[in-house]
């Protein structure tokens, strides 16, 4: 998936006059990657090998990474072979010590992001609490400081109280737009895909992008 999005970032660039819905396509093939636990084997992948590493390392052998590229390979299996290799006296992996301590940082690293996205929409429920209809699933509100758009089912549009009236029919549109591409939905995908990935700073990278 990395090797991916960095494909996708250089595709990207390359992209600058082309609809903007070609480029979110192309972030959601990266996210289906990233959301589908297997690997298809192909030889137009852009890693060759569909089982990196082999869960049967870590209990049993040395540990080691088929990456699909010889290189990569060979220098990140010296540094495993040397420091997560099984001692026959220990009475404990210590591969399987280092594994259950990231699988224990991963987890809160996910209660963390959770948590974070639960305060923020309860801050940006109670901003839009007090609200005025302007229209159909329009409405107008002192707090709100730029139009947004809220709700995965019945969303609503917001705009600030403030907006000047001539101003009001464009931004209106333009919302609108964003309902029709259903971006309300890739944003909170998105996030949710993060939420899993936390941890590899190329999904971070891929999520300001998609935004």
């Amino acid at each position: 998936a990395s090797w991916l999005i960095l494909a996708v970032v250089l595709v990207r660039s390359l992209l600058k006059t082309t609809p903007r819905w070609i480029v979110v396509l192309l972030w959601g093939i990266v996210a289906l990657r990233l959301a589908v636990p297997f690997s298809f084997e192909s030889p137009w992948s852009l890693i060759p090998s569909a089982e990196t590493f082999d869960i049967h390392n870590i209990q049993y052998e040395t540990p080691a990474i088929q990456s699909g590229i010889p290189a990569v390979s060979h220098a990140v299996n010296a540094v495993l072979g040397e420091t997560f290799a099984p001692d026959p006296a220990a009475s404990v992996n210590p591969l399987y010590v280092w594994t259950f301590m990231v699988s224990v940082i991963w987890i809160i690293g996910i209660a963390a992001m959770l948590l974070y996205a639960a305060i923020s929409y309860g801050q940006v429920r109670k901003s839009v609490a007090e609200r005025i209809p302007y229209g159909e699933n329009i409405f107008l509100c002192d707090q709100v400081r730029s139009p947004f758009i809220l709700g995965l089912v019945r969303p609503k549009i917001y705009l600030p109280s403030s907006m000047d009236g001539m101003a009001m029919e464009p931004v209106i549109a333009h919302e609108k737009a964003h309902l029709a591409r259903h971006d309300h939905w890739w944003k909170p995908m998105g996030f949710l895909i993060l939420t899993v990935h936390w941890f590899n700073p190329l999904c971070w990278i891929a999520y300001v992008l998609l935004c």
